[in-house]
């Protein structure tokens, strides 16, 4: 599915006429005064000192206000450079089967992109999320020309061959431990860690988290937090259980878990939909919530409203995510690089009725 295009904005347009006559060389050393410019693009002063600092943040000329710019660079020809106006996301499925959160936050950064002149495509290639994707990531990445490319719930080979070709790529989500990508993602770590906690403070000392079968780094992190929190207790029945995404699949190993003895008595839910599917199950099966069994679900979705009884769960703000991902976008499309440090949102806890 592909956006409809964005149309470029002034700032954008000149922008890219400063950058064309810098390439022709017609100017040296510095950059005209603010009122040659103007008059030059015929834009206002405020427009052009929008234009300067995006060239600023470029690094092509220097950040000093009510003198003239000295030229400190050409423009990029190469990696990063803004030829493209094209941000290519890259999904396993479209956009019809995505959760509501990430829906939200891929419009939020499809406005945000089109703000800066740039427009979002939306690629669903179940091929390149195999375990040899290098043939179809090769051939995607020819056919489609992008200044960057956003990788959501990307496999770890994937992400090392973005890293290894070089090409612009910006993780939504968390990245393989020996790849080096910027990336956003929920701090799935520390929710986990802190749902683990809260859980035991209450009493249960049997909690199983329900992870699906995945090597995403998100549910790497959810693990690791959710040990870390064990780690200074005995582990007296607490269990990871990893799942395949059915709803049929997710009720086999939830009622694989009833027939322990003694059962879990607390469940911590990596996905908003799984979580569903553990309550109505429980529910269905004669079970009491919180009485029988206490359900925290580490994600949130707007469908939750509308679960009785409320559940307890954490909810983050896909704006903020959409803002910190299209900020590392346009660092990249703009200057080549920007920072590999990963961005981590905390999200809140929304206490429920069954914990």
């Amino acid at each position: 599915m592909h956006a409809i295009p964005a149309r470029p904005s002034l700032i954008t347009h000149s922008a890219d006429f400063l950058r064309e006559a810098l390439m022709r060389g017609d100017w040296a050393g510095q950059l005209p005064s603010e009122r040659t410019l103007c008059a030059r693009l015929r834009i206002s002063r405020p427009t052009l000192r929008a234009v300067l600092a995006q060239l600023e943040r470029e690094g092509v000329i220097s950040a000093v206000e009510n003198k003239r710019r000295q030229i400190l660079a050409m423009p990029m020809s190469g990696r990063g450079a803004v030829s493209s106006r094209v941000v290519a996301l890259l999904t396993p499925v479209p956009q019809q089967a995505m959760p509501p959160f990430v829906l939200f936050w891929v419009d939020t950064l499809r406005e945000l992109l089109a703000e800066a002149g740039y427009q979002l495509e939306v690629h669903a290639s179940p091929h390149c999320y195999t375990t040899k994707p290098s043939g179809g990531l090769k051939k995607l990445t020819q056919r489609v020309q992008a200044a960057a490319w956003v990788l959501f719930r990307s496999t770890s080979t994937m992400q090392r061959w973005f890293a290894e070709h070089a090409s612009a790529a910006v993780v939504a989500g968390s990245c393989a431990e020996d790849v080096e990508l910027p990336s956003v993602d929920i701090d799935y770590r520390a929710t986990c860690r802190h749902a683990t906690i809260m859980l035991r403070q209450k009493g249960h000392r049997r909690i199983a988290l329900l992870l699906p079968d995945s090597t995403h780094g998100g549910d790497m992190e959810s693990e690791h937090g959710f040990r870390e929190a064990l780690r200074s207790n005995d582990d007296d029945g607490s269990v990871v259980i990893r799942h395949h995404e059915k709803a049929e699949q997710v009720v086999e190993q939830l009622e694989s878990l009833l027939r322990r003895k003694p059962a879990p008595t607390a469940f911590l839910v990596a996905r908003s939909s799984h979580a569903l599917t553990v309550i109505t199950h429980l529910l269905r099966s004669g079970h009491r919530l919180p009485r029988d069994f206490a359900i925290v679900s580490r994600d949130d979705d707007a469908f939750l409203e509308h679960v009785v009884p409320r559940v307890t769960r954490y909810s983050a703000d896909a704006a903020k995510f959409a803002k910190r991902l299209s900020r590392l976008v346009m660092e990249l499309v703009q200057t080549g690089h920007t920072s590999t440090n990963p961005v981590r949102l905390m999200p809140d806890l929304r206490r429920g009725e069954t914990v």
